[in-house]
């Protein structure tokens, strides 16, 4: 890996093949970078003459993507750096092509008062990597008993609020929350997992749980908390985003509720739309995941979500956990994987399996997202961020935990075969990843 902060220098990418989802464009074309923002985009032709002082770059037909913004990453920073710093996570990111990261409010301390925010924002400036965004806590200390200060976190530069991983349980105090993010104008995303049913669980419900001897968690679960969640929206009128469904029974109480007109909005993770229950195989923690990883059955559900455009948004969940919280027996080790090395050539398998379309698998992590949260990025228009990733689509790639970026090294992805090498990641012009 190389890094370059190019100090300013005009860039035009030409013999690329464009493919921007917010203009619905898949094509051939070249694109020029000055002073941060795209200048032009040219789409069908060539370039023509250009100054010397322009760094050109001939992609020899790879593709030009809009950098990809992943709105659920955790880290360590701050309070458990040994598991990801914010530069380790910016150093990932911008390997895989991420320009954008939400960071989650659980860290320690929470991300639940503007100080926290402003704190993660300065860091994300000093780094000078990619953007990096918080998340705030819905509650204080994410406990999901008191609310948190929202409108003065949205005011500091928090994008959404949350508890991240723990679901709000009592019902009053998520109507508050939802309520009170309204009249703000500020998204909440929830986790949909009945608490009682999920305690303890280390695998979901059913007949392979049973023969390794796992706890599990009946899918149930998610629908159970996700129709609560629901009927609130429809009470307060708040925008939610349901935080990855997983299960095919919560899709179709989801699928109801958009044919109702309700403001909400779903995500799913790429370790769901990429594994099932059985990949923990003989104990694999590193397949440990929260939401547990799903039946077969449910994961072409979620699949068949991504396609049809239900489910909107693809997150890497990003989560990472050292050694000694992995090589653990299974029940007792942490959930969570890393993902933003691995989310974009896990993402272009569908492609490359015929199963989705190009350009609505980029949708998913670039205007989708960029738009939920009102960001400018994640477009190839001109005026926009030059926030973008040269791709080559075909490259293989083997996927070796050990050499990627993260401090942790948890991925499910170990030993896997992909398609879909980042040869070059920009973020404001500045080139942040070089092959």
């Amino acid at each position: 890996m190389t890094l370059v902060h190019a100090p300013g220098r005009p860039i035009a990418f030409s013999n690329i093949r464009l493919v921007d989802p917010a203009s619905g464009y898949d094509g051939p074309g070249g694109l020029i970078v000055t002073e941060g923002v795209i200048a032009d985009v040219v789409k069908g032709g060539d370039l023509g003459s250009l100054s010397s002082d322009v760094e050109m770059v001939d992609g020899g037909g790879a593709l030009l993507l809009p950098g990809l913004v992943d709105i659920r990453v955790k880290t360590g920073e701050p309070g458990t750096e040994t598991k990801e710093t914010l530069k380790s996570a910016a150093l990932a990111a911008a390997a895989g092509g991420v320009t954008s990261i939400v960071v989650q409010p659980d860290t320690h301390p929470v991300i639940d008062e503007p100080s926290v925010v402003d704190f993660i924002l300065r860091r994300a400036r000093d780094i000078e990597l990619v953007k990096v965004y918080p998340a705030g806590a819905a509650t204080k200390g994410a406990d999901g008993q008191r609310m948190a200060e929202i409108g003065l976190m949205a005011e500091a530069g928090c994008l959404y609020v949350c508890d991240a991983d723990r679901p709000i349980v009592d019902s009053k105090v998520l109507r508050r929350v939802l309520s009170y993010a309204k009249a703000f104008g500020v998204l909440v995303a929830h986790r949909p997992a009945d608490p009682w049913l999920s305690a303890g669980a280390a695998a979901s419900e059913g007949e392979f749980a049973s023969r390794l001897g796992l706890p599990g968690v009946p899918a149930i679960a998610e629908k159970i908390m996700l129709e609560r969640d629901l009927a609130l929206v429809e009470l307060t009128g708040a925008r939610l985003l349901v935080d990855q469904l997983t299960t095919a029974d919560a899709i179709e109480s989801f699928r109801r509720a958009r044919a109702k007109g309700l403001p909400v909005t779903a995500t799913t993770s790429i370790n769901h739309l990429s594994f099932n229950e059985i990949d923990i195989g003989d104990y694999r923690t590193f397949c440990k995941l929260d939401p547990p990883l799903r039946s077969e059955d449910d994961r072409q559900a979620v699949i068949e979500a991504v396609a049809s455009g239900l489910i909107e948004i693809v997150v890497s969940a990003h989560a990472p956990a050292p050694a000694e919280d992995k090589r653990l027996p299974y029940d007792e080790a942490a959930p969570g994987a890393i993902g933003l090395q691995t989310l974009l050539p896990a993402l272009l398998t569908f492609h490359h399996e015929g199963r989705i379309p190009l350009i609505d698998l980029i949708a998913k992590v670039t205007s989708a997202p960029a738009d939920l949260l009102g960001l400018p990025q994640g477009r190839l228009a001109k005026g926009a961020p030059a926030d973008l990733v040269l791709l080559d689509l075909n490259a293989p790639l083997l996927i070796d935990a050990d050499k990627l970026v993260s401090k942790s090294k948890n991925s499910p992805f170990d030993g896997r075969r992909l398609q879909g090498k980042v040869l070059r990641t920009v973020v404001d012009g500045r080139t942040v990843f070089s092959a």
